[in-house]
């Protein structure tokens, strides 16, 4: 008994100190429309992102792109500038089909884009510039996706099971899909799995207006 009370102080102890660092860390605005269980359905505002194209495996492309765009927001551009840090962290596979809308993309499905939201004091013209060509800022336009969030390590099958259902759930409420499902992720990775917060996301059109 003693030492299950002991790990509770310890877990609380990093929930105290884990909860004032994350909640500073700005994140994209969103309006939540509707929520089913795990899965919300939420209208988010216009963004701009800096993105990164990286090739390979899932694993290395994410590793891979955080670097790159850590580095342009870590004073790695043309004003020598720090961006402000934000969350979360987001990759999707390039698609074979171009999506709907608001972005077309293709690929050959080994690759993938990386993405941080950028504060949302700054525009284009305030932005620094990259000095890397890799990393693109992109004015991204207000949309609505369907989202389902999950704790634990975001490693393969977790990932694989949460895509699975929210794309089910998507069917299933005869959705229409307009992107591949996208990966975010809200935490440093020494953040304890019970606490991350990790989530699948897939654009989907608004219904028709009256």
């Amino acid at each position: 008994m003693k030492r299950m009370v002991a790990i509770a102080r310890v877990l609380l102890l990093v929930v105290a100190l884990w909860w004032p660092i994350v909640s500073k860390i700005e994140q994209p605005k969103y309006t939540v429309v509707e929520t089913h269980g795990d899965v919300e359905i939420r209208d988010y505002a216009p963004m701009i992102v800096a993105e990164v194209a990286i090739s390979g495996e899932r694993e290395k492309a994410i590793s891979e792109g955080f670097r790159t765009i850590a580095d342009y927001i870590f004073g790695d551009n043309a004003s020598a500038l720090k961006v402000p840090m934000t969350a979360p962290v987001s990759q999707q596979a390039s698609e074979k089909i171009p999506m709907t809308a608001p972005v077309t993309q293709q690929g050959d499905g080994t690759s993938w884009e990386v993405r941080f939201v950028m504060p949302a004091s700054y525009t284009l013209a305030t932005l620094p510039k990259p000095k890397n060509p890799a990393v693109k800022l992109v004015e991204i336009g207000g949309k609505r996706l369907a989202a389902i969030r999950f704790s634990g390590v975001a490693g393969k099958n977790n990932l694989k099971r949460h895509r699975q259902e929210l794309q089910e759930f998507v069917a299933q409420q005869g959705l229409q899909p307009l992107s591949s499902p996208a990966y975010a992720f809200y935490d440093p990775p020494w953040t304890l799995p019970f606490l991350r917060r990790n989530e699948v996301m897939i654009e989907i059109a608004k219904p028709p207006g009256p």
